[in-house]
C-alpha cells in the first residue's frame, strides 16, 4: 500500500485530482509510464476499487514485458490486473490507429493518466488542425481524466517516491509523431518566447473555451436544425453549432470529420443558395419545402433517410 512517508505527497496530489468517491469500482488504463502508474497509485489512495488494464499494441520489441511491470505495481498497491493485446498494422496514421485500438480494448469508462501537460499539447494539436470550440477545450471536465490537474513532473516525482521504475517508451521521442514535436519543440519554444510556463495558460484557455462551448451547445439545443427558416433566423455561430450537433447525432462524424467547411455547405442549403450538398463519406444533406434531411451513404445511389432530428452531441 502507500508508504507512510509518502502520504503527505499523495494527499497533496489528490487535492488536485477528481477521482470518484471511495469504494467506487474503476478501471485504470496503465501503460507502465509515469503518468499511468501515478494514476494507479492515486486511485488506490483515493479509496477506489481499482483494476489496472494494460493494452499491448505489439509495436515494439519487448512491449509484452511491460504488462509485467503493470501487474507487479497493481499487486503491490492492492489493485486488480487485466492484460489485453491488440493488433495495429504499420502504415499511415499509426498513432491515431493505435489510440483507437487501445480505447476499443478498454472499458468505456476507463480512467486515463492524462495530465495538464497532455491537455496543453492537445489544445495546440487541435489548434493546428483547425478545430472549433469543443476541440480547443480538449479534455476539460472529463470524469475519465482524474489527474488532469497534475503536471508530468508530479507523476514522475510520485513514482520516484514510491520506488516505481516507469517504462520509457522510445516512441515518445520520435519526431515522426506530431504530438512529440509539439511536446519537445513547440511548447519549449512557446515558453521561451512568452518567458513563462505556457502549460497553465493553455489549460486556462481550454477551461474558458469549454464554458463558451457549453453555453452555445445549450442554446443550440433549442434550434431545429432541420428547419431552414430556424437556421436562417439565429446568429450564424449558433446555427453552426446546431448543424454540427445534428450531423454528429445522425452519424456523419463516424470515421469522418464534420469540419467547418461541411457545416457552412449545409448552411448554404438552409439559405437556399443550393438545393443539396455532399458531405464526407457519401453523406448528403438536401432541402425540400424548407426542411433539411440528412441521408447516409447508399449503394447505387438509393434514397436515404428522411429528416433526422437532433440528439444531444457536442460539436467539434
Amino acid at each position: 500500500m502507500i508508504p507512510a512517508r509518502v502520504r503527505p505527497l499523495v494527499d497533496e496530489l489528490l487535492a488536485g485530482c477528481t477521482f470518484p468517491p471511495a469504494g467506487t469500482s474503476v478501471s485504470c488504463a496503465v501503460s507502465g509510464g509515469a503518468d499511468s502508474l501515478a494514476l494507479l497509485v492515486l486511485a488506490v489512495a483515493a479509496g477506489c476499487d481499482v483494476t489496472a488494464v494494460h493494452v499491448d499494441h505489439g509495436l515494439r520489441p519487448g512491449s509484452a514485458q511491460e504488462a509485467q511491470v503493470v501487474a507487479a505495481a497493481a499487486e503491490r498497491f492492492g489493485a486488480g490486473f487485466r492484460a489485453a493485446t491488440v493488433s495495429v498494422a504499420a502504415g499511415p496514421n499509426l498513432e491515431a490507429r493505435a489510440r483507437e485500438a487501445r480505447y476499443a480494448a478498454l472499458p468505456a469508462d476507463a480512467l486515463t493518466g492524462h495530465t495538464a501537460d497532455d491537455q496543453a499539447e492537445t489544445v495546440l494539436l487541435h489548434l493546428l488542425r483547425g478545430a472549433g470550440l469543443s476541440g480547443l477545450s480538449a479534455m476539460v471536465d472529463d470524469p475519465r481524466r482524474p489527474i488532469l490537474g497534475l503536471r508530468r513532473t508530479d507523476t514522475e516525482r510520485l513514482c520516484a517516491e514510491v520506488d516505481l521504475d516507469p517504462v520509457r517508451d522510445p516512441s515518445n521521442l520520435d519526431p515522426a509523431f506530431r504530438r512529440n514535436r509539439v511536446r519537445h519543440e513547440l511548447l519549449p519554444l512557446a515558453a521561451e518566447i512568452a518567458d513563462r510556463d505556457v502549460v497553465p495558460v493553455l489549460n486556462r484557455q481550454a477551461r474558458l473555451l469549454a464554458e463558451v462551448d457549453d453555453l452555445l451547445t445549450s442554446l443550440a439545443a433549442e434550434v431545429d436544425p432541420t428547419s431552414a427558416a430556424a437556421l436562417r433566423e439565429v446568429p450564424v455561430a449558433l446555427a453552426r453549432v446546431a448543424v454540427r450537433r445534428w450531423l454528429l447525432a445522425a452519424g456523419v462524424g463516424r470515421g469522418y470529420v464534420v469540419d467547418a467547411a461541411a457545416v457552412d455547405r449545409v448552411l448554404a442549403v438552409a439559405r437556399g443558395e443550393v438545393v443539396a450538398t455532399e458531405l464526407a463519406g457519401g453523406w448528403r444533406v438536401a432541402r425540400s419545402a424548407g426542411v433539411l434531411a440528412v441521408s447516409p451513404p447508399s449503394v447505387g445511389g438509393g434514397a436515404g433517410h428522411g429528416p433526422t432530428r437532433c440528439k444531444d452531441a457536442r460539436h467539434g
